[in-house]
């Protein structure tokens, strides 16, 4: 008889969730995650130390240049207790090489079986990405409740995750919105109960990253701790 309940080899395995529950609090907790491109592995080091020096110790590097996974690997060994995840995962074979590099979680701009199956049997704690609802579907039948939602001002921004919040509440659905969002309108998805945190892509721009302006980068980071400590708790 059909209990409702996911089959073993959908489930994430007991290791895997408590690995991904303590990143997920990390991430919940800081609110706001910089997402950067680095097209200087040198670069790595100081920009993680910058963040960390101004309250966000955490971002997620997105492989899109060829030096991203020299980054994160050199992120991970010289600067202690700073969590380093990929972003841009599109294939397994990223993934694994995320996995390798150092990476503490990693994060996908859409949802794919293969990829959940991946960073499940890697122990990687993993963020898909989903923007309808079959996507979100998808994503919670393979055990997943905390999605990107990109590219989040494209896809309806604050208002389309209110809209999706109610209907998947059931689910424990979480999200985490990049691509778009400014200070300008950053309050209007601090304020949604249902995002757990925030793609900082506006903290960190590639090109301040390639021409080391750091003490701009960190103004930017202090701004946008401060801006999260003033907003209503994630859910």
């Amino acid at each position: 008889m059909d209990d409702g309940s996911e089959p073993e080899a959908h489930r994430l395995p007991l290791g895997a969730l408590g690995m991904s529950a303590s990143v997920i609090a990390r991430l919940t907790s800081a609110r706001i995650v910089p997402v950067v491109e680095i097209a200087d592995a040198d670069y790595g080091v100081a920009l993680a130390r910058t963040l960390a020096g101004a309250g966000l110790p955490m971002m997620e590097v997105t492989l899109r240049t060829p030096a991203a996974l020299d980054a994160i690997r050199a992120i991970a060994s010289e600067v202690p207790d700073f969590l380093v995840g990929a972003g841009t995962l599109l294939t397994t074979r990223q993934l694994e090489d995320a996995v390798a590099a150092g990476a503490h979680f990693g994060v996908s701009p859409g949802f794919s079986a293969a990829l959940s199956g991946a960073a499940v049997a890697a122990e990687l704690p993993f963020v898909p990405g989903a923007t309808t609802a079959t996507e979100i579907l998808a994503a919670a039948e393979s055990g997943h409740s905390h999605l990107k939602f990109f590219p989040a001002e494209q896809s309806g921004g604050a208002a389309a995750i209110a809209s999706l919040t109610a209907p998947f509440a059931a689910l424990g659905i979480r999200f985490m919105p990049t691509g778009g969002i400014r200070p300008s309108n950053l309050d209007a998805y601090l304020a949604l109960p249902s995002v757990f945190a925030i793609g900082g892509t506006w903290i960190a721009p590639r090109d301040a990253i390639a021409a080391g302006e750091f003490e701009v980068i960190g103004a930017a980071a202090r701004a946008a701790v401060a801006t999260a400590a003033a907003a209503p708790p994630a859910a």
